[in-house]
């Protein structure tokens, strides 16, 4: 909790201090009216006392007590402040540094668990603050302070006060034992419901058809009920501190009264007045010795969930990220558009063997090179070191004759034009889609969207939505089929006139003619640009440039489709279970 407090400015820290000062006047009336009190209990108790003398000490009281009441607003508002700055910050860096991870970190947390650690965590986090700001300050000062006004006043009474505080320590520190391993659950119960209710809501379409509702109700149901137990548990042990504390009060306050009475009857005539007097006001100060434990009971309630919050919300800020920024934010001197690996080996995290073993090949300035394999060959794996979703494990990719270690990633992925194999949508508009992000240049203009739009195969589809270029697209383009979601991605990668396209298997939703004049246009338009392309049908890459062919992450082929027709046995293997013996013939 203390590093989470580091992020916590100069301004937050100034208005902490002036809370501090606000928090010890509030404490000082609240501990002066007693006094006020005890001046009148011996006005009305003394013979001769005027109404005006009685009244003036009721009035303070009435003043220390709406004193005490402004500067408590006055503080709720500063920590509340203080506490929502700070919450801001974390959501900011938090975010910021998820946006910063590769691929291996963000697996390491999973999607679920960041969305709790950005939401629901700072929110302990900023409900700690708000009220444990105030209840840490104020409980200590009123502490102290009540137990030097209530010093001297009769050792019997202040037996019993520190008999009570014993008692509440006891008490409080027994409920904390048994909630906090249960607290530490919780954050890890929200994350395992959070990703089940997740899971079920993007495959939808797969538990309807699988007829899985009473699978996935299950999951759910298990994941509800494990995380209901556990709040059950720790609201019930919870529970058992506001009446504990309620009664250690209502004792407190009988054994003072009690004592007094015994004191009181064994005084002297004119000593009775001054014992009563004093009776009445131990009675406040000892509550107040008391209230101020019950305060910090406040933070002990919300501090639990709040540490186990900091110790994941730290978690994601102190992970060191493996992709780092290099140096190089221009390559303007060496050949633009060139692609090339060299002896290229890749192992993901934590796994037992190579996923791609020695790759070596280059992709010319305006050559199209396409991959293709069989399922698990490792393509899009080899393409996802272009634009350093990973690193090589071994050797170098180069792009414009740099490793691609050694540049900064803006100015890689500025090269870019991806394509990804799950197209991806966000709520907005066709033009928001297609224009989506930066490339280091001028926005793109209403032509070159038409223009992204119509070779991309796209213009059909766009122009008979409601709105055609401002036509509302949902989160995950949910209202689009998956063919016309893949060719919007397309058109987004045109949009940005990159150097370098990159094609994970994203024309596999789109039918042959629609593939093949796309393909066309592609050519045409992007003439002088590097493309990459993944791919499953030979029908899509048999006019590249070079296809390289792939088996368990080894080069196997390299060529052109009538090359490796005659010399790559794995390729036409590929081509035959695809292609007739006429077009193999014919090729």
């Amino acid at each position: 909790m203390l590093k989470i407090l580091r992020y916590l400015r100069k301004k937050d820290l100034g208005l902490i201090f002036i809370s501090l000062l606000f928090i010890a006047t509030q404490v000082w009336l609240d501990l002066k009216m007693p006094d006020y009190m005890s001046e009148i209990t011996r006005l009305v108790q003394t013979e001769g006392s005027e109404m005006g003398e009685i009244m003036s000490a009721g009035g303070k009281m009435l003043l220390c007590a709406f004193g005490s009441l402004i500067a408590a607003m006055i503080v709720g508002f500063m920590v509340a402040k203080v506490a929502a700055s700070l919450s801001m910050r974390l959501r900011e860096k938090v975010y910021d540094k998820t946006m910063s991870f590769s691929m291996e970190e963000i697996n390491g947390f999973s999607t679920a668990s960041l969305i709790t650690r950005s939401t629901i965590d700072i929110t302990q986090i900023q409900m700690c603050v708000a009220i444990g700001l105030q209840a840490i300050i104020k409980a200590p000062i009123m502490a102290v302070w009540a137990v030097v006004k209530i010093a001297g006043k009769g050792w019997e009474w202040t037996a019993a006060t520190g008999g009570a505080v014993i008692v509440l320590i006891l008490m409080l520190g027994s409920v904390i034992a048994l909630a906090m391993p249960k607290f530490k659950s919780i954050q890890k119960l929200t994350d395992s419901l959070n990703r089940v209710a997740r899971e079920n809501l993007t495959g939808l379409r797969v538990v309807r058809a699988y007829h899985a509702e009473d699978y996935q109700e299950a999951r759910f149901e298990k994941a509800n009920d494990d995380l209901t137990k556990n709040h059950l548990f720790t609201s019930r042990t919870m529970a058992f501190m506001q009446p504990g504390m309620q009664l250690i009060m209502s004792g407190l306050g009988l054994a003072i009264y009690w004592i007094g009475t015994y004191l009181i009857d064994g005084a002297a005539g004119p000593d009775k007045l001054t014992l009563f007097s004093d009776m009445v006001v131990f009675s406040q100060y000892a509550m107040q010795v008391v209230l101020a434990f019950m305060l910090l009971t406040m933070t002990f309630i919300i501090l639990p969930r709040a540490i186990v919050s900091a110790k994941r919300i730290n978690e994601v800020l102190d992970t060191k990220t493996k992709i780092h920024d290099g140096k190089v934010t221009d390559s303007e001197l060496y050949e633009q558009g060139e692609v090339e690996f060299r002896h290229v080996s890749f192992q993901y995290p934590d796994a037992e063997e190579y996923i791609l073993h020695d790759i070596s090949f280059t992709a010319h300035k305006g050559e199209t090179v396409a991959f293709i394999g069989s399922t698990g060959s490792g393509k899009s794996t080899l393409i996802n070191l272009v634009p350093r979703f990973y690193d090589a494990t071994e050797g170098e990719v180069i792009v414009d004759g740099i490793n691609v270690k050694n540049y900064t990633q803006e100015a890689l992925h500025n090269k870019l034009g991806y394509v990804p194999q799950k197209a991806v949508m966000f709520n907005g508009t066709v033009t928001s889609n297609v224009t989506y992000g930066e490339n280091g240049r001028a926005p793109a203009e209403k032509d070159d969207i038409i223009e992204a739009v119509s070779v991309a195969q796209a213009e059909e589809f766009v122009m008979k939505m409601d709105g055609t270029y401002d036509a509302k697209i949902a989160q995950g383009g949910t209202n689009v089929s998956g063919g016309q979601k893949q060719r919007l991605a397309i058109a987004r990668a045109i949009c940005r006139r990159p150097e370098i396209y990159v094609f994970d298997d994203s024309f596999s939703a789109l039918d042959y003619k629609t593939d093949r004049i796309l393909r066309k246009k592609l050519k045409e338009t992007t003439n002088g640009a590097t493309s990459l392309i993944v791919a499953q049908r030979i029908g899509t890459i048999m006019d590249a440039d070079k296809i390289i062919v792939l088996d368990e992450g080894r080069v196997v082929g390299q060529g052109t489709h009538r090359e490796l027709l005659k010399n790559c046995p794995v390729y036409l293997e590929i081509a035959e279970s695809q292609l007739t013996k006429e077009e193999i013939a014919n090729a």
